[in-house]
């Protein structure tokens, strides 16, 4: 793989675990065991067949998850804890470097993504899940999905325009992630004085 497209890889493993990790670890394992995509010797175990089968249940409770509000929010939460790391080992698996120094701050870039994807997706869902209509959330969730897999199919076959959308979406981030915490608060702050007033 030339510079680019390792490149890409490794920021397009990080910023899709933020929004679905284990469709990426399935999709992207399923794909290097048929011999689709050329992963690094560092990224190989995701070709195993029992970590394909992992992701692929875990995949599966999260499609379901995703669809519900209140469950999908709890599950935004618990993998606040799982996406980041995840991502920021796999950005370093991707680039697959001796150096110390070069691994580590892969390390720390594709984390800080995973995780600027992941509060971007947790805070706006956690937003659309307080409307008591099922019909946003579901449309929100495969939105994501569809996010998920245009991105993901930009990496591995187009990575030079991979990059320029990732360029894009972290400008996008910067704007957004700011109001998101505003409204969070100010969702999540008016329902608690509403608690408090019911008692």
């Amino acid at each position: 793989m030339d510079a680019i497209s390792n490149i890409a890889l490794a920021t397009g493993l990080s910023w899709a675990s933020g929004l679905r990790l284990y469709a990426t670890v399935f999709i992207v394992g399923l794909l290097a065991k048929y011999g689709y995509v050329p992963l690094p010797d560092s990224l190989s175990i995701l070709k195993h067949p029992v970590v394909i089968g992992v992701s692929g249940v875990l995949l599966a409770v999260e499609f379901l998850a995703d669809k519900f509000p209140l469950v999908d929010s709890v599950w935004d939460s618990i993998h606040t804890f799982i996406r980041i790391p995840a991502g920021a080992l796999l950005a370093m698996g991707a680039i697959n470097s001796n150096d110390p120094l070069t691994a580590t701050l892969v390390a720390l870039l594709g984390g800080t993504l995973a995780g600027a994807t992941h509060f971007t997706k947790a805070g706006s869902r956690a937003l659309i899940n307080t409307s008591p209509e099922p019909v946003s959330n579901m449309v929100a969730s495969f939105g994501e999905e569809g996010t998920f897999l245009f991105g993901g199919w930009l990496a591995l076959v187009h990575p030079a325009i991979f990059l320029v959308f990732i360029v894009l979406f972290i400008l996008v981030l910067i704007w957004l992630l700011p109001k998101l915490w505003k409204g969070v608060k100010k969702v999540f702050g008016g329902a608690a004085i509403l608690g408090e007033r019911s008692i």
